[in-house]
């Protein structure tokens, strides 16, 4: 018997009544997440340099990039993160799709 594969799993998940709505409402913090990381990696950084210039542990740079920390991070510790590795954070509001506005 061969495994699912992500895209099938997430079929039948999605038939059940709910899980596509919790599913999306997780999609933001999860994309951040990604960003994240991409671009500490592009920047060429460990975890342990950016803690370091924020003068805190590895520990807390793991907990912000995890996608399975439950804790949402405050507006500052994102813009002290994409200073300390070069950026600027920039946010931005989108239309939802099929929303009509």
């Amino acid at each position: 018997m061969s495994r699912p594969t992500l895209k099938s799993f997430k079929k039948e998940a999605f038939k059940r009544k709910g899980v596509k709505g919790q599913y999306e409402a997780l999609t933001p913090a999860y994309e951040v997440r990604k960003k994240l990381i991409a671009l500490r990696q592009q920047a060429g950084f460990t975890q342990e340099q950016v803690a370091e210039k924020l003068h805190t542990n590895k520990s807390n740079i793991s907990r912000l990039e995890s996608v399975e920390s439950e804790i949402s991070p405050k507006l500052s510790t994102l813009t002290d993160y994409a200073e300390a590795i070069g950026y600027q954070l920039q946010i931005d509001f989108v239309p939802k799709q099929g929303s009509g506005t």
